[in-house]
C-alpha cells in the first residue's frame, strides 16, 4: 500500500466518529499517506521478527506471555503514533509508549533496572508535558488536528511557541543533549526489547514528529539551535562509544549517534532524507542488537567485550550477521547504510553549513567506524579470552532464522528504499575532495579504531594515561551524573538537613520527647499507687491518721 500510495502521490484522511453526544462529538482521525504507511511496515516486519527471536531468547521466562503482551501494547502505542494526525491521538500513543517502556525497561527486577526505568519515564515525562502544553495551545486554532494549520502556522508568531515545545517533546524522546543520558540506561532490558526500542519504536518518535512539524523548524531559529544540540548529541556519543566496554551499551550509544544525525539532517530541512536514514538504520540496528543477544546468550549472560575475542571461530552465522550490521552502520558500499548515510553528508557538503558543524558531522561519522571497528576487533578476532570455552556454539535456529530476514534486508533495504523515495535521481555535484571525503574519514576512522584496540598481555592502556579526560568522554560528558545524582543529591542533603534539625533536634528533645518521658514516669507513680496493695493501704492510713491530729493539735 505504502509503494502504491508513494506511486500515485495519495494519501488517506480517515474521520471516525467515536460518540456523538447533542452537538459534541468525538472524532478519531488517522492519516494515511506514504510516509506512515511505509513506516508502519517496517515496524510491524521488525517487532514480528523480534516477537519470533524472543521465543528463544525468552525461553527461561516462566511469564513469556507477559513479555509478548507487552511488546505488543508497545507496538500498538507506536502504530496510534504514526498514524495520529491529531495531538491528542499521538498523545495517546506518546503516553503509551513511555508507560510500556518503563514496565519493559524493569522487566528484570532489580535495583539497576529500577532506575533505569525510573530515569527513562521521568526523562519522557518533561516530553509528555511539552505536547500537552502544545495541545493547550493548540485551542487557539479551529481543532488539534495540526496537519490543517501547518501552513498557516509558519506565517504566524505564536507558532514559535507551539513549535518549541514540539521540539523539547521530540529532543526527550529521541534523547538529544541534555537529555541523552537515559537511552543508555535503557539498555537495563531484555535485548529484543532493546532491538525494538532503539530500531523502529522509542527512540524514532520524536524524529517521526518532528518530520511532520518539518514546515515550522525551516522558518525560524529552532532549525539552528537543533541543528547545534543535535550535532553535539552525535559527537558526544560516537566519542562515548569509543571507551564503552559494556557490548549492549556501545550499540545504544551509537543509536544515539545515529539520532544526532537524524535530527540534524532533518533541522536542514531535508525532511526525505532524515525519514530515509530512519528506516535504513531500523533495519541493521535491530539485527545489531539480535546478534548482540546471541553472542550474550552464548557468554553466559555475560556483555563485557573484554572477556570476549575469537567469537568468528565459534559463533560463524551470527558473528557474519554481526559485522555486515556493522559495515552497514558505517555506511560501506551498496549496504543500506550507504545510500542514507553518503547521501545526508553530500548534501551536508552541499549546502550553506558552517564550519563547526560540518565538522560535527564528518567527524561523527569517523568516530563511528572507530568504534565499529574497535569492537569486531575485540569480539570476534584475537584469542578467547573467556573462563571456559565448553558452552560456545552458534545460536539456535529459531534466533537465526529472525536475523536472516533483517540481513537480507540490511543488504538490499537501502537501494529499494532510495528507488521507492526519491523515484528522480538526484544529482550532487561536488569537486573531487569533498567527493571523496566521505570515503577518507570512514578508512582513518577504521585505522584508528584498529589502533585503540590492538591490545596485547603486556599493553597498557592509553587512555589510562590521561584518566581524567577519558573518564569524562566515556561518561556522556557527565550527563547521567547531572541528570541522576545531580538532581536527587540536593534533596537528599536537605532531607537530611531537615531531619537533623527537626525530628532529631533540640525542639523534639525538650518539647514532644521530654513531655512524652514525664508524663510516662508520673503515670508509673500513678499506678504503682493505685495498686490495691495492703501495705501501701495502712501506710497512707497512718499518714492521715497523723496528718489530722496535726491539724487538730494546730487548730
Amino acid at each position: 500500500m505504502g509503494m502504491n500510495f508513494i506511486l500515485k502521490d495519495y494519501s488517506m484522511f480517515i474521520e471516525w466518529e467515536v460518540v456523538s453526544l447533542n452537538s459534541m462529538s468525538i472524532v478519531m482521525t488517522f492519516l494515511f499517506d506514504w510516509m506512515s504507511l511505509i513506516f508502519m511496515s517496517f515496524v510491524l516486519l521488525i517487532s514480528s521478527l523480534v516477537i519470533f527471536y524472543s521465543k528463544e531468547y525468552m525461553s527461561s521466562d516462566w511469564k513469556i506471555n507477559r513479555f509478548i503482551m507487552l511488546v505488543l501494547m508497545f507496538v500498538f502505542s507506536m502504530m496510534l503514533l504514526i498514524i495520529s494526525p491529531n495531538l491528542i491521538s499521538i498523545l495517546l500513543g506518546w503516553d503509551g509508549l513511555g508507560l510500556v517502556s518503563y514496565c519493559l525497561v524493569i522487566y528484570f527486577q532489580n535495583v539497576k533496572s529500577f532506575n533505569a526505568g525510573m530515569l527513562t519515564a521521568l526523562s519522557n515525562r518533561i516530553g509528555d508535558v511539552a505536547l500537552l502544553l502544545s495541545i493547550a495551545w493548540m485551542l487557539n486554532y479551529g481543532s488539534w488536528n495540526y496537519i490543517f494549520y501547518l501552513d498557516v502556522m509558519k506565517n504566524d508568531y505564536s507558532m514559535v511557541l507551539i513549535g518549541s515545545l514540539i521540539m523539547l517533546a521530540a529532543m526527550t524522546k529521541s534523547a538529544q543533549i541534555p537529555f541523552s543520558s537515559w537511552l543508555p540506561a535503557a539498555m537495563a532490558a531484555p535485548t529484543p526489547v532493546s532491538a525494538l526500542v532503539h530500531s523502529s519504536t522509542l527512540v524514532t518518535a520524536g524524529v517521526y514528529l518532528l518530520i511532520r512539524f518539518n514546515l515550522i523548524l525551516v522558518s525560524n531559529w529552532m532549525g539552528s539551535f537543533l541543528l547545534l544540540l543535535s550535532g553535539l548529541t552525535m559527537f558526544m556519543a560516537g566519542l562515548g562509544a569509543n571507551y564503552e566496554f559494556d557490548l549492549k551499551k556501545i550499540i545504544a550509544l551509537s543509536t544515539l549517534s545515529q539520532l544526532g544525525l537524524m535530527m540534524s539532517i532533518l533541522s536542514m530541512g531535508y525532511l526525505k532524507l532524515a525519514f530515509f536514514h530512519l528506516l535504513t538504520h531500523a533495519l541493521f540496528k535491530a539485527l545489531l542488537f539480535m546478534c548482540a543477544g546471541a553472542i550474550i546468550h552464548n557468554m553466559n549472560n555475560n556483555q563485557d567485550i573484554r572477556l570476549m575475542g575469537s567469537l568468528s571461530s565459534s559463533m560463524p552465522l551470527t558473528s557474519s550477521c554481526f559485522n555486515i550490521a556493522n559495515l552497514a552502520l558505517c555506511g560501506m558500499p551498496f549496504l543500506a547504510g550507504f545510500y542514507s548515510k553518503d547521501i545526508i553528508l553530500e548534501m551536508v557538503s552541499l549546502s550553506m553549513v558552517n564550519y563547526f558543524s560540518f565538522f560535527l558531522f564528518f567527524f561523527s561519522t569517523g568516530l563511528t567506524v572507530s568504534y565499529s571497528f574497535r569492537l569486531v576487533y575485540y569480539s570476534m578476532t584475537g584469542d578467547l579470552n573467556f573462563f571456559s570455552m565448553n558452552f560456545l556454539n552458534d545460536e539456535g535456529w529459531i534466533m537465526l532464522k529472525s536475523m536472516m530476514g533483517l540481513l537480507f534486508m540490511s543488504i538490499v533495504g537501502g537501494s529499494m528504499l532510495s528507488w521507492l523515495i526519491f523515484p528522480s535521481p538526484l544529482m550532487i555535484l561536488l569537486p573531487l575532495y569533498l567527493k571523496l571525503l566521505t570515503l577518507f574519514v570512514c578508512i582513518m576512522g577504521g585505522f584508528i579504531g584498529y589502533l585503540i584496540s590492538n591490545v596485547n598481555l603486556f599493553f597498557f592502556n592509553k587512555s589510562m594515561y590521561s584518566y581524567n579526560i577519558s573518564y569524562f568522554l566515556g561518561s556522556m560528558w557527565f550527563m547521567p551524573y547531572v541528570s541522576t545524582y545531580g538532581l536527587i543529591n540536593y534533596y537528599l542533603i536537605l532531607g537530611k538537613m531537615s531531619l537533623k534539625s527537626f525530628d532529631q533536634g533540640w525542639s523534639e528533645f525538650l518539647g514532644g520527647q521530654n513531655l512524652y518521658y514525664h508524663l510516662v514516669k508520673t503515670s508509673q507513680i500513678n499506678q504503682v499507687i493505685q495498686n490495691n496493695n495492703l501495705k501501701i493501704y495502712l501506710m497512707s492510713f497512718i499518714l492521715w491518721i497523723i496528718i489530722i491530729y496535726m491539724l487538730m493539735l494546730f487548730i
